[in-house]
């Protein structure tokens, strides 16, 4: 695994799998995530605000169990906020989807409720003394642009961009097991992490060595025929047998699109 150069922009962070096929993600620089913490940032103060208000008049007789209130509810929205948009969103809140961001794991998978709650839970010390200056001053030194949060958690954050996934990802030769129900309901049940490697597979083997993609393909249809409980057809080769599932997993109307990937 290698990082990038310490700077304020963009580095690289490349993900070696055990086929040796490397997958590069471009990591975010402190810059573009600054402004998504401002977004989430301006965000949670309203939120918050919103709540001081109702707060307010519901208990302005009590001021100083108004204000205790408040002070819990805001910890609790600033937390929350966070922890709950990076597990339903895959690693993104507002602030990140709208600068194009998105936390995942090291090894460049998706993160889960476990790494959004850690890295969260972690930010008050990343804030000290004021403004994320110790999670910024890490972020520098780390090689992957890791605050304190993403060391304990495991994660990076990168930058998305647009792949297009290939119209004839559907046309490897057998296209008749995508009508098949069951087939198809076994394809749906892979796990989150084994659809992001497929789909990766599938929109980059034109970038592998030869070598390289022989054996990803080659270790991906062996495990697909093991998960799925289905033997690969004959007449398909390891790699049409992989595209063939990743057809099943990409919706009809996004082929020939360009879908948001990390990779």
């Amino acid at each position: 695994m290698t990082s990038a150069p310490d700077t304020l922009l963009d580095g690289s962070h490349t993900v070696l799998t055990p086929e040796y096929v490397e997958f590069r993600f471009t990591l975010a620089g402190l810059y573009s995530r600054f402004l998504a913490w401002l977004v989430d940032a301006l965000i949670v103060l309203t939120i918050a605000g919103v709540v001081l208000i109702v707060l307010g008049y519901t208990l302005g007789s009590v001021p100083n169990l108004a204000g205790s209130l408040f002070v819990v509810i805001y910890f609790l929205v600033d937390w929350g906020y966070g922890m709950a948009l990076e597990t339903a969103w895959s690693g993104q809140t507002v602030g990140k989807r709208v600068m194009s961001l998105r936390v995942i794991q090291e090894s460049g998978v998706r993160i889960g409720f476990y790494h959004a709650a850690l890295r969260n839970l972690a930010r008050p010390v990343d804030r000290l003394p004021m403004m994320y200056l110790v999670g910024g001053a890490t972020a520098l030194i780390s090689g992957s642009h890791q605050r304190l949060g993403d060391m304990l958690a495991g994660t990076i954050v990168v930058r998305e961009r647009r792949l297009k996934v290939p119209s004839a990802l559907g046309i490897v030769g057998d296209e008749s097991l995508l009508a098949d129900p069951l087939f198809v309901s076994r394809v749906k049940k892979l796990s989150t992490e084994e659809r992001d490697i497929i789909l990766a597979a599938a929109i980059r083997r034109e970038e592998m060595r030869m070598e390289a993609r022989l054996q990803l393909f080659s270790a991906l249809s062996h495990r697909l025929q093991d998960v799925l409980a289905m033997e690969k057809p004959a007449h398909l080769s390891d790699e049409k047998w992989t595209l063939l599932v990743a057809a099943a997993l990409v919706p009809p109307q996004t082929k020939g699109k360009r879908l948001k990937s990390g990779v």
